[in-house]
């Protein structure tokens, strides 16, 4: 597994992350027994990164990553969490010095710590990142000791920029795919310049680069792929990139052609993201063991050829 630098974090982390909303929620039913078995394979490939979020089921997924690693002991991953999607309604103005804390604490509690690697503002609404009263708020809660950095997660590439204007945001998390290479235009050279490291979630888009996937496919009535593909009920980005499912599926017909021998689709996937070097680390997620380690396996692919593409 290759490392990476988390921007100014100081923190050196693996290339391949593991993205715990599946552990969580949203994605169907996922016992506890296999969420754990993902977790603790894919630290055992060397992952080092862990990205959850106090909202993935209500706690459930920042309480999975604590019960896994007391029972592994020894040296922790680096764990990043989100706060703000708690708010109802999700508005700017809920995000308050006062709720903001409130969210922190409950996360040091779920992760069972004194004080946390990483929070990012979890996608919140465009006004907030025109509000330097939140990021004061942050940079209060490290000043206080509860959480070491701090970053955002965006919806937008505008957003992202704009966060990054702010001289203690320390990461921005962005979707980046194959179906959603905006972000390479602008927005990594200027996460680059200013030494901010760059989380890339939804690289599978929701799955469909696996390329297991078909016109007949079915979802559970949980799964955010069933319940939000025109954004019903959070960002329309956040499922299968946005990208209509059918117009998707003939897409992955064509890029089926370019994946080599002995790969996945979703390693190659994940391996074309690794070739942008301002990405710190890449957060698939994994619903069982085999997952988790087939994602970890990406990190040793060969370099993908600018013709192959």
């Amino acid at each position: 597994m290759q490392q990476r630098k988390l921007g100014r974090t100081g923190a050196a982390v693996s290339e391949i992350g593991f993205g715990a909303w599946a552990i969580g929620g949203s994605w169907g039913d996922v016992s506890v027994e296999d969420a754990k078995g993902a977790l603790h394979a894919a630290l055992d490939n060397g992952v080092t990164f862990i990205d959850t979020a106090d909202v993935y089921g209500d706690g459930r997924s920042e309480r999975i990553i604590a019960d896994v690693l007391a029972e592994r002991g020894g040296e922790r991953p680096f764990v990043a969490t989100k706060a703000g999607r708690r708010l109802s309604p999700h508005v700017a103005e809920g995000y308050t010095k006062a709720n903001l804390t409130a969210f922190v604490e409950r996360s040091l509690r779920n992760l069972r710590v004194d004080c946390l690697d990483l929070v990012q503002l979890h996608c919140p609404p465009t006004p907030v990142f025109y509000q330097p009263d939140v990021f004061g708020a942050m940079d209060d809660l490290v000043a206080a000791g509860k959480i070491r950095h701090y970053g955002v997660s965006v919806e937008k590439v505008e957003e992202g920029l704009k966060a990054i204007e702010y001289p203690n945001v320390a990461t921005v998390q962005i979707i980046y795919n194959i179906f959603r290479q905006r972000p390479a235009t602008l927005f990594f050279a200027e996460a680059a310049r200013r030494d901010v490291g760059v989380i890339v979630r939804v690289p599978l888009a929701s799955g469909l680069l696996t390329g297991k996937m078909s016109a007949s496919t079915t979802f559970a009535a949980d799964d955010h792929r069933a319940f939000n593909r025109e954004g019903e009920s959070f960002d329309k980005g956040e499922t299968f990139a946005g990208v209509p499912y059918d117009l998707a599926l003939e897409a992955v017909e064509q890029i089926r052609k370019l994946v080599p021998g002995g790969a996945t689709m979703a390693q190659f996937a994940l391996r074309w993201i690794l070739m942008e070097q301002s990405v710190s680390t890449v957060i698939p997620g994994a619903r069982n063991a085999a997952q988790a380690i087939a994602n970890s396996q990406a990190s040793a692919l060969d370099a993908i050829l600018p013709a192959a593409m």
